[in-house]
């Protein structure tokens, strides 16, 4: 299922989130699912081409990404077996990520594709979808350059501001995930849209503190995220 998609400049991960590999291909090249990924790989490093990643497939969904909504059309989507948090969310194996290096290395080529611009389904629809998931390993992808990630860290998880605040941290808060890519409004309340895109910018660059509350850490990671996203950007 697929059609011409003019400019392709960002790629999209995602889990299956099902039983099966065969459950999930069964069901991404089903015409009546309005479903589909270009790739989908195993957890054995297999690699299936289900979609010429130069013509549109139906795996974004309802989108935002830097000022951009509905990525279909501008996005190759991949698909990682994996249960997903519904069915037993695992870790994601050595082979299967070391055939996710390699075709990523094939599409930034091919592609042209940014730095800045390979990102989760979680990032670009952070209300509905959790994929890839907090054991994602964006710091490897990034080390590959499929991706940003923080140069420094800390573990200090002392709250800054949450759910119901208001003020000019949380303003700096809006303005800071807005300028990575995330649809939130810049404002001075820390509303239910901020809780939900912190929680998903916490999934992919913060795991081990999803909380959807802005910490010590999470601000020195949102600082360091926004600064390499503005320098990668093209």
């Amino acid at each position: 299922m697929g059609q011409d998609t003019p400019t392709v400049d960002t790629v999209v991960l995602h889990y299956t989130g099902m039983k099966s590999a065969q459950a999930a291909i069964k069901r991404l090249c089903d015409p009546k699912a309005e479903v589909s990924a270009h790739y989908l790989v195993e957890e054995n490093g297999v690699t299936h081409l289900l979609v010429d990643p130069t013509t549109r497939a139906w795996h974004a969904g309802v989108s935002y990404w830097q000022g951009r909504e509905g990525l279909n059309h501008s996005s190759i989507g991949i698909e990682l077996v994996n249960p997903g948090h519904e069915f037993g969310y695992v870790p994601f194996p050595t082979e299967q990520i070391s055939s996710l290096v390699e075709l990523l290395t094939e599409l930034k080529t091919e592609f042209a594709i940014p730095i800045s611009r390979f990102i989760g389904h979680s990032d670009i629809a952070p209300a509905r979808k959790m994929d890839p998931g907090e054991y994602f390993p964006w710091e490897l992808l990034a080390q590959y350059g499929f991706g940003v990630w923080p140069k420094s860290s800390t573990k200090n998880e002392t709250i800054l501001a949450k759910k119901g605040m208001v003020g000019p941290t949380v303003e700096w808060l809006n303005q800071s995930l807005s300028k990575i890519g995330y649809s939130v409004p810049v404002q001075t309340e820390f509303s239910s849209i901020t809780e939900t895109a912190l929680a998903a910018f916490q999934r992919h660059w913060r795991p081990s503190a999803v909380t959807g509350s802005l910490d010590v850490g999470t601000k020195l990671a949102l600082q360091e995220v926004e600064e390499q996203i503005e320098t990668n950007k093209n």
